[in-house]
C-alpha cells in the first residue's frame, strides 16, 4: 500500500513538472494569475478611490490596484509619452473629447468584458458619441457632466424671476436683474456673458450656443464656421457686452465664479464641480442649478466629462477592462458618490442611465443628470489643460470674440477662426500614422 501511495506521488510530481514545462506561452495553469495594475487618475484623492479599489480586489484577490493622482499640468502629454514607450499606466482618465488624440494609445474593450449593445444601454448617448469608435469601445465614462445654469435664488426671487427655459427669456431676466452705476460700470450682474477675460468656462458657453444654433454642423469632417449664423451666435455672445439694450457684464467684475460666489451674478453657467468652489468661498450662498436655456423645438446641452481607457501598451488589458467593467456597476458608482458625499456636496454624476432617477431631484446635481439624453461636445471644452485639440482650438475662438469686441464684423473674424479651426481638425482628428515604437 504503501508503495502504491509513493508510486501516486512520484507520478502526479511528474504531472506538474510537465504541465509547467510544455504549457503554452501566457497560460498559467497552477491558479489566477498574480497581477498588479497601475491606474492613473486626476481629480480624486486617495481616500476616494481606495473604498472601491478595496471592493473589488476583495472580489479579485488575484489582482493588486495601484491608484496614484496625477497633476493636470501636462498630464495629456505626459501619459501620452509614457503610454508610448511603454511604461505608462495600465488605466487612465481622458477628456471625453481625447479620444481622437489617443487613436494609438488605447485598448478596446474586448467584447466579452463590454460588448456594444450593452454600453449603448447603459451610458448616455455621449458617452458612446465621444467613447466608441468604428463599433469599438475606447474608454468607458464614470460620471455624467457638462454646462448647466447656476442661479442666485435671493437675486431672482428679489425681482420675481423664474429661472429660464428659453434664450429670450434669458436675455430679459438678465437685464432685469443687472445694476449699474451712473458711470456704465456692472455692480450686479445679470448673466456672466461676452467675454473672454473673465468669464469662467466661456469655452464651453461658446459651444453650446454652436452646438444648439440651426444649421451648424461642427462635427462635419470640413465644417463650414466663416457662416452667418455663426456671426449671428458671436453677436448674441458679445452683445451681453457690448449692446447697451442687453448689458448684463463687463471687464470690471471679478472671474464669473468669484462673482456669483459673492452674491453679485444672477446667472452662472459651469460644470457640476463648481459647486464645490462656490460652497467653499461662500457657505452661506443659496443657489440652484437648472438645465441650460434652449433655442424652440431643439434640445441641446454641452457636455464636458472624463472617462477611464485602457493603455494599449498594457501587459493586462483584460484585466484593465474588467475592473473598469465594475468600476461603472451601480454597486461601484452608488459607493463612489457616497464616499464622495461624506466630505463634499455630492460626488460624481452617475454615468449610468438606470441610476440618473435616483439623482434627478437633487437641486444641484439633478440639472446634469436630467440633461443626459441631449448632451453633445465639440472640441471648445475648458478646463482639460490638454495642449492640443481644445487648447489650440479654444485659442482661435478666443481671438474672434475679442476681435468681436473690438468692432470688427463677425464674418471678418470667423474667416481667421475658420482657418484656424481647420488646422486644429487637421492636426487632431484626420487619419494618422501610428507613432513609431
Amino acid at each position: 500500500m504503501k508503495k502504491i501511495i509513493i508510486a501516486g506521488l512520484c507520478l502526479l510530481i511528474i504531472g506538474v513538472f510537465l504541465v509547467w514545462k510544455f504549457a503554452p506561452a501566457g497560460v498559467t495553469p497552477l491558479g489566477p494569475q498574480k497581477v498588479t495594475l497601475t491606474y492613473w487618475g486626476l481629480w480624486e484623492d486617495d481616500n476616494l478611490i481606495k473604498p472601491v479599489i478595496a471592493q473589488y480586489q476583495k472580489l479579485h484577490p488575484e489582482v493588486t490596484i495601484n491608484y496614484v493622482r496625477q497633476s493636470s499640468i501636462n498630464y495629456r502629454t505626459r501619459v501620452q509619452t509614457q503610454i508610448r514607450a511603454g511604461t505608462g499606466p495600465d488605466i487612465f482618465m481622458l477628456h471625453n473629447t481625447w479620444v481622437p488624440m489617443f487613436s494609438f494609445d488605447l485598448a478596446p474593450a474586448p467584447t466579452g468584458i463590454f460588448n456594444l449593445a450593452d454600453y449603448q444601454k447603459t451610458f448616455y448617448p455621449i458617452a458612446v458619441d465621444s467613447l466608441v469608435k468604428n463599433n469599438q469601445i475606447l474608454a468607458a465614462s464614470t460620471e455624467v457632466d457638462g454646462l448647466a445654469l447656476y442661479y442666485n435664488e435671493e437675486i431672482l426671487n428679489g425681482v420675481g424671476v423664474s429661472p429660464p427655459r428659453n434664450w429670450q427669456d434669458f436675455a430679459n431676466s438678465a437685464v432685469k436683474m443687472t445694476v449699474i452705476d451712473s458711470n456704465g460700470t456692472v455692480k450686479t450682474a445679470g448673466a456672466a456673458m461676452g467675454n473672454t477675460s473673465n468669464v469662467d468656462h466661456w469655452p464651453d458657453i461658446l459651444g453650446l450656443l454652436l452646438l444648439q444654433q440651426p444649421g451648424i454642423d461642427l462635427n462635419s469632417p470640413t465644417p463650414n464656421i466663416s457662416t452667418s449664423s455663426v456671426a449671428e451666435v458671436l453677436r448674441f455672445y458679445t452683445g451681453f457686452v457690448i449692446d447697451p439694450k442687453k448689458k448684463t457684464w463687463d471687464s470690471s467684475m471679478p472671474k464669473s465664479t468669484d462673482a456669483f460666489a459673492q452674491g453679485r451674478l444672477a446667472f452662472y453657467f459651469a460644470p457640476s464641480w463648481e459647486a464645490f468652489t462656490i460652497r467653499q468661498i461662500n457657505p452661506n450662498l443659496k443657489f440652484k442649478v437648472v438645465p441650460v436655456p434652449q433655442l424652440s423645438g431643439k434640445n441641446v446641452s454641452f457636455a464636458s466629462f472624463w472617462a477611464t481607457g485602457v493603455s494599449g501598451s498594457s501587459k493586462f488589458q483584460k484585466e484593465s477592462w474588467e475592473f473598469i467593467k465594475y468600476l461603472t456597476s451601480q454597486d461601484a458608482e452608488k459607493l463612489s458618490y457616497s464616499t464622495a458625499s461624506q466630505v463634499r456636496l455630492f460626488g460624481e454624476p452617475y454615468s449610468r442611465v438606470d441610476l440618473g432617477p435616483e439623482l434627478s431631484s437633487d437641486p444641484i446635481v439633478g440639472a446634469f443628470v436630467n440633461q443626459g439624453l441631449f448632451y453633445k461636445s465639440w472640441y471648445l471644452a475648458s478646463n482639460t489643460f490638454d495642449l492640443g485639440l481644445n487648447d489650440e482650438m479654444i485659442k482661435y475662438w478666443e481671438d474672434g470674440i475679442n476681435s468681436t469686441l473690438a468692432g470688427q464684423d463677425p464674418q471678418i473674424a470667423l474667416q481667421t477662426v475658420e482657418a484656424g479651426a481647420r488646422q486644429v481638425l487637421e492636426k487632431y482628428t484626420k487619419p494618422q500614422v501610428a507613432p513609431a515604437k
